[in-house]
């Protein structure tokens, strides 16, 4: 007998994901891959601007540029899955500690969770708009890294409002350690619960373990509008006494992405340290 337990676990699944992942600070979910396993994104030019002719005869507007309409397409490459099997007398033996549920709640928590974090951070860091060569990052030139930062998204006119620094939890400590440096650590709870730790020049810092981020990673500023991150989950099933089985066996499947879009990829500042 089959169990489906999509609909019982939906809950939990999106709870886990909120609770244990900060994706949804420094991604989007903008474009829709409902019923679709890959979109296309129009990317349409624009005419430069032109002193009007009052006198004169036609064109005095200019002359009309034809605009460039091209497309870019996103297709998911990440389709995963995973399954385990728990013995009847196992799960009776040990109170139910081996229950469905539980086991469910701890693969996301610990495998699926971790996995599409690191898979997002690094597609986010190689496609940067910025990525200027690594620097050691200390305490007396970090204040100055990150304004610099700062200024390259300000003049590519990306929005003030909620953007982020991803962080280390050494990267936070040599910022703690800098006398330049004065986190505003009056946070809300709201924004706590997401994972935010404090504020600097309105910027929300949030400290990511470093497992889950590229090697010789510094800090990262970026503004949400950037990244595209699609999560589908399509499928989790308990099959109760399958066959070959005394017990229940569990299977999950995830299918997910992330993108850098071209036209939005300036708002992304990727700063690296060297190899050690």
């Amino acid at each position: 007998m089959a169990i489906d337990l999509v609909t019982q676990y939906q809950g939990l699944v999106d709870e886990k994901f909120s609770a244990e992942s900060k994706r949804s600070l420094v991604t989007n979910k903008d474009y829709k891959w409902t019923g679709a396993h890959s979109i296309k994104i129009y990317k349409v030019s624009t005419a430069e601007m032109n002193d009007y002719g009052r006198n004169g005869g036609s064109n005095r507007y200019g002359t009309p540029e034809d605009l460039d309409a091209t497309t870019e397409e996103m297709v998911l490459k990440k389709d995963r899955s995973f399954t385990f099997v728990l013995d009847k007398l196992d799960q009776d033996e040990t109170g139910l500690a081996l229950a469905a549920g539980t086991a469910l709640e701890r693969q996301i928590r610990e495998k699926v969770i971790p996995e599409v974090d690191t898979y997002t951070y690094n597609v986010m860091a190689g496609g940067a708009g910025f990525k200027p060569d690594a620097l050691k990052l200390t305490a007396d030139n970090i204040y100055k890294q990150i304004i610099t930062a700062s200024k390259y998204l300000d003049d590519s006119e990306v929005p003030e409002t909620e953007r982020c620094i991803i962080v280390t939890p050494d990267t936070y400590l040599i910022m703690k350690e800098s006398k330049d440096i004065v986190l505003n650590t009056e946070v809300g709870a709201d924004m706590r619960l997401k994972g935010v730790i404090g504020n600097l020049d309105g910027c929300n810092v949030i400290k990511i373990p470093s497992i889950r981020l590229p090697k010789n990673f510094g800090f990262m500023m970026c503004h949400k509008i950037a990244t595209t991150a699609p999560l589908k989950l399509e499928n989790y099933k308990a099959h109760e006494d399958a066959p070959g089985y005394s017990g229940t066996l569990v299977e999950g499947r995830i299918c997910y992405d992330a993108f850098v879009l071209e036209n939005k990829k300036t708002g992304i500042y990727y700063q690296a340290q060297p190899e050690v």
